[in-house]
Formats: structure tokens, C-alpha cells, sequence
């Protein structure tokens, strides 16, 4: 009986699991130059014991243009972030690449698999000393 009780319980919850979705786009420089070959993560960040999720990465373009998408299934509201790991005037005695975050307005999370806004986080000049910055010595 016990046994039925939990089964009905997963059931719930697993039901209860929402998809969403965001969509993220811009334009990466260093300086007066685009930042061509940078790479970039969608993120999905969790509090507690389940792991994040990488919604989607990539690289810029020759131009230091990104457009990311992704989706996954929660019980709460999804915590997108943007990640951007690079060596914009960075110093080549320190190991690794400069990584910088970017939590995303909640206005862009839609309902469903596909994105139906993208969140456009205009022009980033990479030269730029951000507040939170880390490094990442071993890409994840």
C-alpha cells in the first residue's frame, strides 16, 4: 500500500514538471574589435541538490554575435543565466579564461519547449572589469 502511495506521488509530481524555455542574443567586443570564437553558455542554475542545467552553449561569430536557446522541465520557475568565458585584455601570466555571469530578466521565460522572446542583451565590451568575476581554469 505504501508502495501505490509513493508510485501516485511521483506521478504528481513528475505531472507538476513545467517546460520553459528563453532565448538569449548580443554581441561580444574587445575593445573597438569584434570577439570573435568566444564561448558561451545558457544556463539553468539550481539552489540545492539538483545539479544545474546547460540549456545551451556556443561561440560567437566572426562578427561577436551569439544567439542561444533552451528549455528544460521544472517544478518552480527556471533561473537562467548567461555565461561568457574569455581573455579580453586579460594578462597571460594568469591561468585560465575570465568568466563573467549574467542572471536573465524572469519577462523572457516562456512556456513550453521553444523560446517564444528573446532577451537581447545588446553590445558587451569584454575590456570591461566586471564586479563578480571569476576565472575558469578547466573548461566545464
Amino acid at each position: 500500500m505504501k508502495l501505490f502511495f509513493l508510485l501516485v506521488l511521483l506521478i504528481e509530481i513528475v505531472a507538476a514538471m513545467r517546460d520553459q524555455s528563453i532565448a538569449v542574443k548580443g554581441k561580444l567586443v574587445c575593445g573597438p574589435k569584434p570577439a570573435s570564437q568566444v564561448r558561451v553558455k545558457l544556463w539553468e542554475e539550481d539552489s540545492g541538490p539538483d545539479p544545474d542545467d546547460l540549456l545551451d552553449q556556443g561561440y560567437t561569430d566572426g562578427n561577436g554575435e551569439f544567439n542561444l536557446k533552451g528549455g528544460t522541465a521544472e517544478l518552480t520557475d527556471i533561473d537562467p543565466v548567461f555565461k561568457v568565458y574569455h581573455d579580453c585584455n586579460d594578462s597571460k601570466l594568469k591561468p585560465g579564461l575570465r568568466k563573467i555571469r549574467f542572471k536573465l530578466p524572469k519577462s523572457y521565460i516562456t512556456s513550453g519547449k521553444v523560446p517564444k522572446k528573446t532577451f537581447d542583451i545588446g553590445t558587451l565590451n569584454l575590456e570591461t572589469i566586471f564586479a563578480e568575476e571569476e576565472r575558469e581554469i578547466l573548461p566545464k
